[in-house]
């Protein structure tokens, strides 16, 4: 079995009350013991984005990836809102299907858009916070999004579709050689049929600016510590746009990594499941004490 095939095969699935008159399905991945961590990919990738850093995390906590709504293995039907607003209504029933009353938040992209606003208008949901390469200000959609959101593009090939994006996936990796076509394969993977062709125009046809600068004047608002964990070389999303949210968000504290870009759970695995785990167990002092000791043994020049 290819990684995607392997890591679809460990999903689990659940049904929650939608905007379509009908139940929506959720795909998930819960592994792990300890306090509930929820990962939030963006598009258009869904939760296999973070198959190198689950087992990692899983170490310590409940780690819980659910795909977004019309993303991954999630309901594709094409007959429901896909927006940050939908996407964070869903995410709140996922937790009330689950009973977690609160848990920690990791968003990335469009995922981090909605753990905003968790973050702002749902503090009693959130523990700590972790906002990495995220959506925000006026930042987005990018191009390839805002093409693949035409209408025409129904008309193309399932096939030719999944090419388009998988061929704009290097644009966001630091490291090439994390580059891998398991990786781009794997990405594709839930778009490559007509229905999953379908949800992801649709996905990027439901790309809305203003559910992020409606939030501008709202960041320090932010209850939850937070760490902004930001891929230095995203051409997208970029590092000024983490080091503007670390300015608003009262609680929080940018870490830059260094040898990554936009899709950073595969360009450095390892270091984003480090920055994560130490975050989410001692909080923004154990980050800054971190940081400190680093500084200090670096050698000079």
């Amino acid at each position: 079995m290819k990684s995607h095939e392997i890591f679809r095969a460990g999903q689990k699935e659940l049904w929650i009350e939608g905007r379509a008159n009908s139940r929506l399905k959720l795909a998930y991945t819960d592994v792990g013991a300890g306090d509930p961590v929820i990962l939030l990919h963006g598009i258009p990738t869904w939760s296999y984005l973070y198959r190198e850093v689950i087992p990692l995390l899983a170490r310590k906590f409940r780690v819980l990836a659910p795909d977004f709504l019309g993303h991954g293995y999630s309901d594709r039907r094409d007959c429901f809102d896909r927006s940050l607003r939908a996407q964070t209504s869903a995410i709140l029933a996922f937790m009330d299907a689950l009973g977690l009353e609160r848990a920690h938040i990791v968003g990335h992209d469009t995922g981090g858009g909605v753990a905003l606003i968790l973050g702002i208008e749902h503090p009693g949901r959130v523990d700590r916070l972790v906002l990495s390469n995220i959506v925000a200000y006026d930042s987005w959609p990018i191009d390839d999004m805002v093409k693949l959101g035409n209408p025409q593009w129904r008309a193309k090939p399932a096939a030719e579709v999944a090419a388009f994006v998988a061929g704009g996936i290097a644009e966001g990796l630091h490291n090439r050689h994390r580059n891998t076509e398991e990786f781009r394969s794997g990405i594709v993977a839930p778009y490559a049929d007509e229905e999953g062709k379908i949800s992801l125009i649709r996905n990027a046809s439901s790309l809305n600016t203003n559910h992020t600068t409606e939030l501008i004047g709202r960041h320090r608002e932010i209850l939850a510590e937070t760490l902004l964990l930001w891929g230095i070389h995203d051409p997208w999303q970029t590092i000024g746009d983490g080091e503007r949210l670390s300015r608003e968000i009262p609680a929080s504290y940018l870490v830059r990594m260094e040898a990554a870009s936009h899709w950073l759970q595969q360009d450095s695995p390892e270091e984003f499941s480090r920055e994560v785990s130490l975050f989410l167990s001692g909080g923004l002092d154990a980050v800054r004490k971190d940081r400190a000791m680093a500084e200090r043994i670096q050698p000079k020049n």
